[in-house]
């Protein structure tokens, strides 16, 4: 085929894709099913041309366009895995973590269901074997992920609901997949009727296989990405090798699933590229792969389209009553997920609701497109598959599509709009009211204060003034008539939009580099969170996702379990160091939400309402400082250190601005400025590396550098050691209660404890003493103690302590300094020296 003519059919293509986003937004239909169209009728045209006499001249140019190599490795290899990658790539999977089990229950049993439905509806309404039908319910059952996307940011649908289906549809396209190979294998080998427990055993082999590979092939591609830190072409190319070699590998040498290869290095490489990366490394990335998906899922979608004149050319009467089977047993089926899975999972609390009209949307949104087809393809090429099963699978495969894509997408918008997504709730119609009354005020005002200082035309001003205060008048006055919203829901929205400031507001700094961008990633989760808790339970979910950001995890919990009892101490140390760079990040973005909540919140909500965040988010504040003050006891030194980073990248910013500034203003050269940002790129390197954290606690050193036993011989030391026991407890632990005996002392060795007695507070750190007053006095302990931070406590009985502070002075003064502080009189307490 002359490269000249395929060259100028591809190039042709791509002036197709610019023209149809626009016009399908044009006429308010989704992209995919323009695409869809244009790639049918291109190829009926083309089919058209070659067969009629009176345009022979187009002859070439329609068998140019109908013998292009479209094959389905050319979907499978090719575009599939751009698709897929870039689509991890853009999920914030910190979020979609919290969310796994719906995600994952929805993504597998969704397309066993559906594949089940299909495949027995068609066993029984066709002669063909099981094993086929169930072949072609593996290829029906996968959903486009783009197509539902669209349709969830078109009707505003919330976040958590939308991120809950998008990770379904992408990971239903890897279980399909997955299920099309298994049953492919049985057609091929004459397998006609395979038990299903058989092939779904050998799925989590499948499944296993392609994470693992994805996940090597993903720390491989960081690990050489980041050793190539000061060169961002050579990082993109290697991110571009990434997907297919994860793919080629899985499928060809390890026989597992390439899309979950693909899928798993995705998301590996999101979970760890931003802290490995410089930020805007990662950024360029991202962008790189939103353009290539795009055009890859453009180009998929016409080409696929393409083929679906001859595919249909063999179809007969009785193929209509199948294809009308596979579209209700595919239905039924998705019903049964949305109507019957969904709401068990929400009753089990592990998904959110999903009230009935965002389930018609999804249900009716479930369009198929390139995949189905591409698999269908995949089919009709194997010569080892018998020719009336291709014919069969190609013809229910491509009819099920067009159904989708020309009655579902098409009547999509008009069912969103029948069943009422496409409008305001009443409480945003009313905040949108009040909203343009106060901007329409803040505009007169600066307008005002513009005329004046540029001295126009009076009477030009005062007739725009007229018109701009009578619509002005009738915002106020439809903004009056919506002042019934209740309190409870202006707090709602009030939070809602300072949660969104506060996003806006780490975004700012990530820009700045004044926050990583791994770090940024964690804190956006938590303001996701602030802002769905928010929309779905007002205050009380805002004030648990408040709580929820500054909570140990239980990934947290579990390093410390390890460092303590295996004395393993890497996963402690890196996660505690991220809690401390986490909180100090959101410490500095805290700081400036008031001043929104002043500015803006006050002007649409009033006074009451913006006291009352006021209130939160002092809370939030002192919540913060506790959490902070708790890793400063445990580790004094360390925050400073993070402190002095945040300082030295502070300045290597400001100073990049000031070199822009130069430039910009003809100062400096491009030479001069180009030497100046490679040297300050430099030492950028060497502020972002995060100090090491060491929170090894070996008992004899600790009692060694313990100021408490400072005069202790070395012998003395070791009896110590080996006398003292190791307890480890969470944050908010209540480690002793008011009222009981006193038997031990405690040791701070990692840590912060907080005593709360009569209304005073006192907290300790690390290599400080609790519980030694009530054994001296021999009274019941008069102050609960809790702990404030993970904290690993040294233990000592009653009689070593005792027999410990006849012999060391340093103890016997700390014990005397700690009577004093809680107004007791150490005479009597402590023996003398």
């Amino acid at each position: 085929m002359d490269i000249i003519l395929v060259t100028t059919i591809i190039a042709s293509l791509f002036l197709v894709i610019g023209a149809a986003e626009p016009f399908a937004a044009r006429i308010r239909l989704p992209y995919s099913v323009i695409l869809a169209i244009l790639g049918i009728l291109i190829g009926t045209g083309a089919t058209f041309f070659l067969r009629t006499e009176l345009t022979d001249a187009l002859n070439p140019v329609a068998e140019a366009i109908l013998d292009l190599p479209i094959r389905s490795n050319a979907f499978l290899y090719v575009f599939l895995p751009t698709l897929l990658f870039q689509a991890t790539l853009g999920m914030n999977l910190r979020r979609m973590l919290d969310d796994w089990v719906p995600i994952l229950v929805l993504a597998v049993v969704a397309v066993v269901v559906a594949t089940v439905s299909v495949g027995y509806a068609l066993s029984w309404a066709s002669t063909l074997p099981l094993a086929a039908c169930l072949l072609i319910g593996a290829i029906v059952s996968t959903t486009d992920p783009s197509a539902v996307v669209s349709i969830f940011r078109s009707i505003s649908a919330p976040r958590r609901l939308a991120r809950i289906i998008e990770g379904e549809s992408l990971l239903n396209d890897a279980a399909a997949i997955a299920l099309f190979g298994l049953f492919m294998g049985f057609v091929m080998f004459g397998i006609p009727d395979p038990g299903f427990g058989d092939a779904l055993a050998r799925f989590p082999i499948l499944i296993a296989g392609g994470a693992l590979t994805g996940w090597l092939a993903a720390r491989v591609a960081v690990w050489v990405m980041a050793l190539f830190s000061r060169h961002d072409l050579a990082q993109l190319s290697i991110s571009v090798a990434l997907p297919y070699l994860a793919y080629i590998v899985a499928e060809q040498s390890v026989g597992a699933s390439g899309v979950i290869a693909v899928v798993v290095a995705g998301l590996t490489l999101n979970l760890t590229a931003p802290g490995r990366l410089p930020p805007q490394s990662w950024t360029n990335l991202r962008e790189l792969w939103d353009i290539l998906a795009h055009w890859a899922g453009a180009l998929i979608f016409v080409l696929a389209a393409l083929l679906i004149p001859s595919l249909l050319e063999e179809v007969r009467l009785e193929d209509f009553l199948l294809v009308g089977v596979v579209i209700v047993a595919a239905i039924v089926a998705r019903t049964a997920i949305l109507f019957g899975l969904m709401p068990i999972l929400t009753a089990l609390k592990l998904s959110p609701n999903v009230e009935r009209p965002y389930r018609v949307a999804i249900l009716w949104g479930g369009l198929r497109g390139a995949v189905t087809l591409a698999l269908a393809l995949a089919v009709t090429e194997s010569v080892r598959v018998p020719d009336g099963i291709q014919r069969v699978v190609g013809i229910l495969a491509t009819g099920f599509t067009l159904f989708t894509l020309l009655v579902q997408g098409t009547t999509l918008r008009w069912v969103i709009g029948r069943i009422g997504l496409d409008r305001l709730s009443p409480i945003d119609e009313a905040l949108s009211r009040q909203v343009v009354a106060v901007a329409l005020q803040t505009v007169r005002e600066d307008v005002a204060r513009t005329t004046e200082n540029y001295e126009l035309n009076r009477d030009t001003v005062r007739s725009e003034a007229k018109r701009f205060g009578e619509r002005l008048d009738l915002a106020v006055t439809k903004a009056e008539e919506s002042a019934d919203i209740l309190d409870r829901d202006r707090i709602a929205l009030g939070l809602i939009a300072l949660a969104g400031h506060e996003r806006d507001t780490i975004l700012a700094r990530m820009r700045d580099r004044t926050i990583s961008a791994r770090m940024a990633e964690v804190v956006l989760s938590d303001a996701d969170r602030l802002i769905e808790g928010a929309r779905t339970q007002g205050r009380s979910g805002y004030q648990r996702a408040a709580r929820r950001s500054i909570a140990y995890s239980r990934a947290f919990r579990a390093s410390v379990m390890l460092h303590g009892r295996f004395g393993v101490s890497g996963p402690l140390a890196r996660m505690t160091a991220d809690r401390f760079e986490q909180l100090l990040s959101q410490r500095l973005i805290l700081r400036d939400l008031g001043t929104f909540i002043d500015g803006r919140i006050r002007r649409i909500h009033g006074r009451r309402v913006a006291e009352l965040l006021h209130d939160l988010l002092a809370r939030r504040i002192e919540a913060h400082e506790t959490a902070l003050e708790g890793l400063r006891l445990q580790y004094p030194g360390y925050a400073e250190e993070l402190e002095r980073r945040f300082i030295r990248r502070t300045a290597l910013r400001m100073e990049e601005r000031e070199y822009v500034a130069m430039r910009e203003d003809g100062l400096i050269g491009s030479e001069v400025y180009t030497a100046l940002i490679q040297e300050l790129a430099t030492r950028r390197v060497a502020a972002e590396r995060r100090p090491r954290l060491d929170v090894a606690v070996r008992r004899a050193a600790f009692v060694a550098q313990f100021p408490l036993f400072a005069d202790l011989d070395d012998g003395a030391i070791k009896r110590l050691a080996r006398s003292l026991t190791t307890r480890h407890v969470d944050a908010g632990e209540v480690i002793l209660r008011k009222e009981s005996v006193a038997k031990r002392v405690f040791f701070i060795a990692t840590g912060a404890v907080e005593l709360e007695s009569a209304g005073q507070i006192w907290r300790l750190g690390r290599g400080e003493m609790f519980g030694q007053m009530a054994i001296l006095t021999s009274k019941a302990r008069r102050a609960d103690v809790r702990a404030i931070a993970p904290t690993t406590l040294l233990v000592l009985d009653e009689d070593r302590f005792r027999r410990l502070l006849q012999r060391s002075q340093a103890l016997r003064k700390a014990v005397r300094i700690s009577a004093e502080k809680r107004g007791m009189d150490p005479a009597g307490l402590v023996p003398d020296d």
